[in-house]
């Protein structure tokens, strides 16, 4: 993706939040500032099970990332961001637990409320007029011979396999990891968060990737709704 410049519509915490703490001090990065954080005591060690989601920052996905469509440009993304937000109510995510998504360690509600996911798909398909389409090397990056049927039609219309039905909300923490290291990962990064506080969502963050650099937060624009 060198050259390119890339955009995202994530969830990323109230800085100064104990879960953007928390999340940034796993990943050893903050995206609104590019800071390097010190890690937790006694996890030092994350440095080489984080440089995957360290890229991303600490967020949760709501419209992948994406180049813009020929036509738009960035002051329409953040406008129409501004817009949807103004308009939204907060989403009220309740607590989180630290858990083995597949092989990435991430944190997950633990129940999530069908408010979220319909906020999620509202977010796929507002923004879809600001996503240029899939070049074939985007494509195949997203692994589509792995996928469903399903994940596969998803793709090809949405840029991401992992909308509506098939979206599952997560922060994640670590790599993909060996399976071996899955359970340890886990029960280490769970005893660091805690039990945390309850999850509402308050805001939509509007990120830009400029080539292959970590991506950063342009905005973060709180709801009002």
């Amino acid at each position: 993706m060198t050259g390119t410049t890339r955009y995202a519509l994530y969830f990323t915490p109230a800085p100064g939040s104990g879960l953007a703490r928390y999340g940034n001090a796993v990943l050893g990065t903050d995206n609104h500032t590019g800071a390097e954080i010190p890690r937790p005591e006694g996890l030092a060690d994350l440095a080489g099970v984080t440089a995957s989601p360290r890229l991303y920052g600490f967020h949760a996905t709501l419209k992948a990332p994406m180049r813009l469509a020929l036509g738009t440009t960035e002051t329409d993304l953040l406008t129409a961001a501004a817009a949807l937000a103004d308009d939204h109510p907060p989403v009220p995510v309740g607590r989180l637990r630290v858990a083995t998504l597949g092989a990435f360690t991430a944190l997950i509600p633990e129940a999530a409320p069908a408010e979220l996911g319909l906020f999620a798909a509202e977010c796929v398909a507002a923004f879809e007029p600001f996503r240029a389409p899939l070049t074939e090397a985007e494509t195949a990056r997203r692994k589509p011979e792995r996928l469903t049927p399903r994940g596969r039609a998803l793709l090809a219309r949405w840029g991401y396999p992992y909308v509506f039905e098939d979206f599952r909300f997560h922060m994640t923490l670590t790599d993909a990891l060996a399976e071996e290291a899955r359970a340890p990962w886990r029960e280490r990064l769970a005893a660091a968060y805690g039990a945390g506080e309850p999850l509402t969502l308050d805001a939509l963050s509007v990120l830009r990737q400029d080539g292959s650099a970590p991506f950063r937060v342009l905005q973060r624009l709180p709801f009002g709704g």
